[in-house]
C-alpha cells in the first residue's frame, strides 16, 4: 500500500474540522496525505491551514457551493493514491487508524473497502450508546472478532437487514470508487448503494474490529423538522425496492429479499412516529408510518 488519501469534504462547524484534521496529524503512521476542500465560507479558515505548515495537508476552498455530493464527487476527483478515505469533518482518527488500515490490506491485498472498528461519540466527544448504534453492534454486525473478509451475496445480505457500517470510517480502493461514483438520485443511502454496486461487481471487504476511529453522532432537537420529515426513508424505500429487482436480475435472490423487506430501516422509521406527533409533525408522522407498514413490491 501507498501514501493514504485522507479526502475531507468540509463545511460547517470550523473547531469540529479542526479537530478532525489535527487527528490526521497525530496518526503514528506518517504516510498519509490530507486534502481539505471547503465548500463554505467561514472566516479564518485558510489562515488557519497556511499556518499548519505541513506539506502533507493541502487546503482548497470552493468558488460556489457544490453541495454534499458535489463535493464528494470533487474530493474523489483529487486523490491521487491507491487508497483513500473519505472522512467526516466532525469524526476523530485514532492514532492507529493509518497503521490499522495498512495491516488490513497487507493481510488481504487488493480489497476494495475495509471498515475498521468505530467508537461512538456525542457531540461534545464523551463515548456514546444509542439504540441506533446497539443494534448495529448487537444484530447486524458480523459476530466474528479479529479480521475477516467478506464479500459477494453473504456480505450484501448482512448489509440489508441492517446498515451497520460507518461511512466516514471505511477506507476504499480509489479506482473502485471512481468506477461506480456516486449517485445524483441518493443523499441518505448514498454509502450502502455504492457498497451494494461493488459487491455485484464482485469487490470485497475487509472487516478489521480493531478499534481506530471516532464516529460523532450529533444529539437531534425533538421539535427538529429534519428529524421526523420521513424524507429520508422515501428515498431509502425507493432504493432498496429498486435495488431488490436488480438483485434478482444479478442471481441473488436471498439479498433481494432482504432488499425487499429492509426491516431495519422499517422499524426505526417506526421508532420516530411517536417524538413527530409530540413535535406536532402530522405529516411527518404520516410519511413515517407509510414507510414503516407499506407492503413491499414483490418480483417482477
Amino acid at each position: 500500500m501507498t501514501t493514504l488519501d485522507v479526502l475531507l469534504p468540509y463545511y460547517g462547524d470550523v473547531a469540529l474540522m479542526q479537530a478532525a484534521v489535527r487527528s490526521v496529524l497525530a496518526q503514528t503512521d506518517p504516510d498519509w496525505r490530507l486534502t481539505v476542500v471547503d465548500d463554505g465560507k467561514e472566516p479564518g479558515v485558510p489562515e488557519w491551514f497556511a499556518e499548519l505548515g505541513d506539506p502533507r495537508v493541502s487546503y482548497r476552498r470552493n468558488e460556489q457551493n457544490l453541495g454534499v455530493t458535489g463535493n464528494y464527487r470533487k474530493c474523489l476527483g483529487l486523490a491521487e493514491h491507491e487508497y483513500l478515505v473519505f472522512m467526516g469533518t466532525d469524526d476523530i482518527m485514532l492514532p492507529n487508524y493509518v497503521a490499522t488500515i495498512r495491516a488490513a490490506l497487507a493481510a488481504h491485498p487488493g480489497a476494495a473497502m475495509i471498515q475498521p472498528g468505530v467508537e461512538v461519540i456525542d457531540s461534545v466527544g464523551k463515548p456514546s450508546n444509542t439504540l441506533v448504534d446497539e443494534a448495529k453492534r448487537r444484530l447486524y454486525a458480523p459476530k466474528e472478532q479479529g479480521r475477516r473478509l467478506m464479500g459477494g451475496e453473504e456480505l450484501a445480505v448482512s448489509l440489508l437487514r441492517g446498515n451497520w457500517l460507518y461511512f466516514p470510517s471505511i477506507c476504499w480502493r480509489t479506482d473502485a470508487v471512481r468506477g461506480t461514483g456516486f449517485r445524483d438520485d441518493l443523499e441518505i443511502i448514498q454509502d450502502l448503494a455504492l457498497v451494494i454496486d461493488l459487491l455485484q461487481a464482485g469487490e470485497q471487504m475487509i472487516v478489521d474490529d480493531t478499534r481506530c476511529f471516532q464516529y460523532r453522532r450529533h444529539n437531534v432537537s425533538i421539535s427538529a423538522k429534519s428529524a421526523y420529515s420521513g424524507t429520508r426513508f422515501t428515498e431509502a424505500r425507493r432504493y432498496f425496492l429498486e435495488s431488490a429487482d436488480r438483485l434478482d436480475e444479478h442471481g441473488w435472490p436471498r439479498a433481494a429479499k432482504a432488499s425487499r423487506l429492509h426491516l431495519s430501516a422499517r422499524i426505526h422509521a417506526l421508532t420516530l412516529v411517536p417524538g413527530a406527533m409530540r413535535a406536532g409533525q402530522w405529516d411527518g408522522a404520516k410519511t413515517l408510518l407509510r414507510n414503516a407498514t407499506s407492503t413491499a413490491a414483490q418480483p417482477r
